[in-house]
C-alpha cells in the first residue's frame, strides 16, 4: 500500500485507524498485513485526515528518536485519534510529553532524577508496605471481590499520590474522571470539559504545596522554581496531571491483564512461584505482550523524512505503532507467544529515544512487587466469573479490563 512517495492511489480503501483490539491475546490481523507488506502504510484518522502507519520494530523506534519528527500536539496538522484532543490540551499548559528538543529537555531535566533506579528502589519498602495494606483489606471483604476496584486501581493511585504529596481521599474522583477521560468514545465537550475539571483540581493542589510544602516531588519541584526565580504554576498543575495519568491507569491495566494472564494461564503463574527470581522477566514480557498504550506515539514531518524507505513529506502525520512493534517477528522469536523465559527488555512499551517513559523503573518494581506478593498471600485466588465473560477496555486509549472478579478459599 506504501509507496517510495507520498502520492497515494485514490481508488485504494484505506484502514481506519485506530485499529481496534478484538482479542486479548492476539494482535488484530491488520497489523501484521501491514508490517509484512507495507510497513509504512496510510490510514484514516476519526477527523477524516490520514496518517503514515508505521508497524516493524526498527521502523517504530526510528520515529520515536527522530529529531525531524515533532511531538508537539499543539501544531494544526498534528494527528487526531480522539475527539476534542487538541481543544482539551488547551486548557492545560503544555505536557512534557508534548515538547520537542531543547524544550522538552529543560522541563524533563528537573523530574528524572525523581525516578531513577536508586530512588526508586528506596521505595520498595513503602510500596511493599502498600500492596500488603490492600491486600490485608481485600481478604475481609466478602467474595467475589473486583480487583479492579480493590486492589489494582487502589495499589498505584496511593502511590504515585504520596510521590505528589496529594491526599488520597480524591483518588476515586480522579479514576472515574481519568478513565471517561481515556476512553475513546468519550465526545469533544466531554473531554474538554474533564480537562478543565483537572485542571482546576490540580491547580488547587500546587496553591496548596507552595503554603504547606513537604517531602515530596512537587514540593520539590516548587522550591527549584523558586530558587530559579519564580513559579509556573500552570506548568506544575500539568506537570502533576501527567504523572497521575501515567502513573495510575496504565500499572493498574498491567496489574489486571498480569492476574487475568495468569489465572488463565497457570503454567505461566508456576514459574513465578516457582521462582520468584523470574518476576523481573516476566513483567518486561507482559508488558512487550500487550503493550497497553498502542499508539501514544504520534509525530508531525517538520522536514521531508524517509522512514522505512518510505519518503514522509513535511506536514505530514506519523503513528508509530508500538503495540505492532512489540509483536515483530524480526525482533521477537514467536511473538504472539507469552514466554515469561523471554529477554524482552528491549521493547517499546515505554516508548524509545528522548520521549521514554520517565517511570518506567516505577512501573516495573510496581509490578514486580503486586505480582509476587498478591500470589504469594492468596495461593488459591481465582477468576470468579469464567474468563471469556470478562469485558476488555477495545474502546479506550489505554487497554486492560473494566472489571476483574475473582475469588479465593472455599466457594
Amino acid at each position: 500500500m506504501a509507496n517510495t512517495d507520498t502520492d497515494t492511489d485514490e481508488t485504494t480503501e484505506l484502514v481506519n485507524f485506530p485499529i481496534q483490539r478484538t482479542c486479548p491475546f492476539a494482535i488484530p490481523p491488520v497489523y501484521t498485513k501491514f508490517r509484512e507488506e507495507a510497513p509504512v502504510s496510510q490510514v484514516v484518522l476519526p477527523d477524516g485526515g490520514k496518517a503514515w502507519l508505521v508497524t516493524r520494530y526498527d521502523d517504530v523506534r526510528a520515529v520515536m528518536a527522530h529529531p525531524k519528527l515533532s511531538s508537539d500536539r499543539r501544531k494544526k496538522e498534528f494527528p487526531v485519534v480522539v475527539p476534542g484532543q487538541n481543544a482539551a490540551l488547551a486548557k492545560h499548559a503544555p505536557f512534557m510529553i508534548i515538547l520537542d528538543g531543547a524544550e522538552h529537555a529543560a522541563a524533563r531535566r528537573p523530574v528524572i532524577s525523581e525516578f531513577s533506579v536508586r530512588r526508586v528502589a528506596a521505595m520498595k519498602p513503602r510500596i511493599q508496605e502498600i500492596v500488603d495494606g490492600f491486600i490485608d483489606d481485600m481478604l475481609k471483604m466478602p467474595r467475589p471481590v473486583d480487583l479492579n476496584q480493590v486492589f489494582s486501581l487502589p495499589v498505584p493511585s496511593l502511590i504515585v499520590s504520596e510521590i505528589l504529596g496529594m491526599p488520597f481521599e480524591g483518588h476515586e474522583y480522579f479514576m472515574e474522571l481519568a478513565e471517561v477521560l481515556l476512553r475513546r468514545t468519550t465526545d469533544e465537550q466531554g473531554r474538554i470539559a474533564i480537562s478543565v475539571e483537572l485542571r482546576a483540581y490540580m491547580d488547587k493542589l500546587v496553591e496548596e504545596k507552595i503554603s504547606n510544602p513537604g517531602d515530596d516531588l512537587l514540593s520539590r519541584q516548587i522550591e527549584l522554581q523558586r530558587q530559579q526565580g519564580g513559579i509556573d504554576r500552570a506548568q506544575l498543575a500539568s506537570l502533576c496531571l501527567l504523572v497521575l495519568l501515567a502513573g495510575h491507569e496504565t500499572t493498574a491495566n498491567m496489574i489486571n491483564l498480569g492476574v487475568f494472564s495468569m489465572l488463565t494461564r497457570p503454567e505461566l503463574l508456576a514459574e513465578i512461584k516457582d521462582d520468584p527470581s523470574k518476576t523481573p522477566k516476566a513483567v518486561d514480557e507482559l508488558l512487550r505482550f500487550y503493550t497497553i498504550p498502542d499508539f501514544g506515539a504520534h509525530r508531525l514531518a517538520m522536514d521531508d523524512v524517509e522512514i522505512g524507505g518510505v519518503r514522509i513529506r513535511k506536514g505530514e502525520a506519523v503513528i508509530a505503532s508500538t503495540f505492532a512493534a512489540n509483536r515483530d517477528p524480526g525482533r521477537f522469536d514467536d511473538p504472539e507467544k507469552l514466554d515469561f523465559s523471554r529477554d524482552a527488555r528491549h521493547h517499546v512499551a515505554f516508548g524509545y529515544g528522548p520521549h521514554q517513559c520517565l517511570g518506567q523503573n516505577l512501573g516495573r518494581l510496581e509490578l514486580q512487587v503486586v505480582f509476587d506478593t498478591l500470589f504469594r498471600r492468596v495461593p488459591d485466588l481465582r477468576l470468579a466469573v469464567p474468563a471469556e465473560e470478562l469485558s476488555f477496555k477495545s474502546d479506550a486509549l489505554v487497554y486492560g479490563l473494566y472489571e476483574l472478579p475473582v475469588t479465593w478459599g472455599e466457594s
